[in-house]
């Protein structure tokens, strides 16, 4: 089951690579006390992920003006996701669910077969926003990898908190 607007947030700690190049920890509880956007992505190195992290971390200020921050997670290791940060100058962290056990927790994972060429365990496009006391405010899981999510109604749920 995912989650739903008014639900406290599933605590994860998960691997983090590309923003120094060192492998470091980031938990949903680094964020406590500040809003926070979650985006789940399929696979990196694709077409259509490529373009919602590049849009996103080259309007990062955007989020960043109206007091959020924003992390996106993928079942990618930390070594592809340090690579294509690297070629693509991603600024968000990529966060590693190489045991995809956050895409469970956040209902986000396709159902075997469900993605492209029957591949299995990797998580749908999804966005949460989570508020400074750990609440989902804002949930959007989408079915097809192809959709991207609607950014302008993140924006305006952050506006309001």
């Amino acid at each position: 089951m995912s989650l739903q607007v008014g639900d406290k947030a599933p605590q994860f700690t998960l691997k983090s690579k590309n923003l120094s190049g060192d492998v470091k920890d980031i938990s949903l509880t680094d964020f406590t006390g500040k809003n926070l956007v979650i985006l789940f992505y399929p696979q990196s190195f694709t077409g259509v992920c490529t373009n919602e992290m590049c849009v996103v971390s080259d309007g990062l200020n955007e989020y960043t003006d109206i007091g959020s921050d924003v992390i996106a997670i993928s079942v990618d290791s930390v070594f592809t996701q340090e690579a294509w940060s690297k070629v693509n100058n991603i600024k968000i962290p990529l966060l590693s669910d190489f045991n995809r056990k956050v895409i469970e927790l956040y209902g986000t994972k396709y159902s075997d077969g469900g993605f492209v060429h029957d591949m299995n365990g990797v998580s749908k496009r999804a966005a949460f926003v989570i508020d400074k006391t750990g609440i989902v405010r804002y949930a959007e899981i989408l079915e097809s990898a192809g959709d991207l999510p609607d950014f302008d109604a993140i924006k305006d749920t952050l506006k309001s908190l």
